[in-house]
């Protein structure tokens, strides 16, 4: 495919390299006549790993050239990579003028030009930008996104010192389009990679790379701050580390990564406050520990004022557990919310199969008499008593009872989700899901 890459910066020149050692015609643009004539001298424009052996031999083998002239890049190819840089601003927003810049380049040639034209962002940019740039084109062209030309997404996942070892085993490639010849047709350029090549909304693709990046320094930040407990007790924290990472079932996993309601029990708020303790007797700060429970909290106040909002007070809850398939009360973020409601007015009613009051005893009875004493006036014993007389109804379980009765009911109820019930209910008008 004859391919040109808009920007011979990092990702620019590593992607231009690749691409030409993988059978391509790429064409480097850039208006720094300098990296033009390192790339037309077989030079790479940056130190990296193995990228200078592979310029220099697809140089030879004239697979790969450099220009300034962006409308001959154009009109030569048919799918155009955009690399250029989005540095941060000193407000922390990202300077996307260079971005938009190459749109209006885009929009001045795509008007003369009558082949169907691919572009694919593959700089980090926030979502909505592929949409913006492809309002630019029409602008300026006249002609319409996904009839004459298609703009897709396609972050990078390279590290710097690894970044050819990085193209060519990614953990994915990842393509946010709507168009799906265009799709294919990108596609086509990484069906060689050994990994799989996921197609998703566009604005999917633009954010990965933000949760991506934050996640990893979300990960160094709390491994430090481990590490600054651990030192301060004479304990290996590379041994505890290590055995940490040890468990792919939970620790390391997708098993906790679901967006949704708060967290609650017996374990995970008494042990969390274990080592914020553990942490303030050494004397130590430990911000990312520190305020776990914070974010706990506001998903509660989220919740809270997903419920006010709808301006209804006969609330009915399925499932008042802390999780599914337990009867444990204690921390359980859906008490709170009642007991917070119930303050407020509200007229509320619960339904939990798992949760028996007759039959609970030690920590969990001890719990009910002193939060919610008054918690057998608000149970009912069948799920049918609890949608007749509701206004809304919030799912904070996800019980195969609760959600059977809600596929087979049509009530007019507001239902709030917390749980991510199956798409025939999220499909309903009078549906509100807490993180979707």
């Amino acid at each position: 495919m004859n391919i040109s890459i808009f920007g011979l910066g990092y990702v620019g020149c590593v992607s231009l390299g690749c691409l030409a050692a993988n059978g391509h015609n790429v064409i480097g643009v850039d208006v720094n006549e300098t990296k033009v004539r390192q790339i037309n001298s077989g030079l790479p424009t940056i130190i990296e790993r193995d990228i200078d052996v592979i310029i220099q031999e697809e140089r030879a083998r004239n697979r790969i050239r450099a220009t300034s002239d962006y409308a001959s890049a154009i009109m030569q190819t048919d799918l155009s990579i955009i690399a250029v840089g989005t540095p941060t601003g000193i407000n922390g927003h990202l300077n996307l003028s260079y971005i938009f810049e190459v749109a209006h380049h885009f929009g001045h040639v795509l008007k003369e030009k009558k082949d169907f034209h691919i572009i694919a962002i593959r700089s980090t940019v926030l979502p909505g930008t592929v949409e913006k740039f492809a309002g630019i084109i029409e602008d300026i062209s006249g002609k319409k996104r996904n009839v004459d030309f298609a703009v897709l997404s396609n972050p990078e996942f390279l590290r710097e010192g690894t970044a050819v070892y990085d193209y060519n085993h990614p953990p994915f490639t990842l393509i946010g389009a709507e168009h799906k010849e265009a799709a294919a047709a990108m596609s086509s350029i990484y069906q060689h990679l050994p990994a799989d090549i996921i197609v998703t909304e566009v604005r999917v693709a633009e954010i990965i790379k933000y949760v991506n990046n934050s996640f990893h320094a979300l990960k160094i930040a709390f491994a430090n701050e481990i590490g600054n407990i651990c030192t301060a007790m004479n304990i290996d924290s590379h041994k505890v580390m290590d055995i940490f990472c040890a468990d792919k079932a939970l620790n390391i996993s997708s098993y906790y990564f679901k967006p949704g309601f708060a967290y609650g029990g017996s374990c995970l708020p008494k042990d969390l406050k274990g080592l914020q303790t553990l942490a303030h007797d050494l004397y130590l700060r430990v911000p990312v520990i520190e305020n776990i429970d914070k974010t706990n909290e506001l998903q509660i106040h989220r919740a809270i004022e997903l419920i006010q909002q709808t301006g209804k007070k006969r609330v009915a809850f399925l499932g008042i557990s802390f999780k599914a398939g337990t009867d444990d009360l204690r921390s359980s973020p859906v008490v709170t919310i009642a007991e917070a409601l119930i303050g407020k007015g509200y007229e509320i009613s619960i339904y939990d199969k798992n949760v028996n009051l007759s039959k609970l005893s030690g920590a969990n009875r001890e719990y009910i008499d002193i939060h919610i004493p008054h918690l057998s006036k608000l149970m009912v014993n069948q799920l049918g008593e609890l949608v007749d007389n509701v206004e809304v109804i919030v799912v904070s379980n996800r019980e195969t009872e609760y959600v059977d009765m809600l596929l087979e009911t049509e009530s007019s109820a507001i239902i709030i989700d917390m749980v991510r019930l199956p798409d025939p209910i999220r499909s309903r008008k009078n549906y509100v899901g807490i993180n979707w």
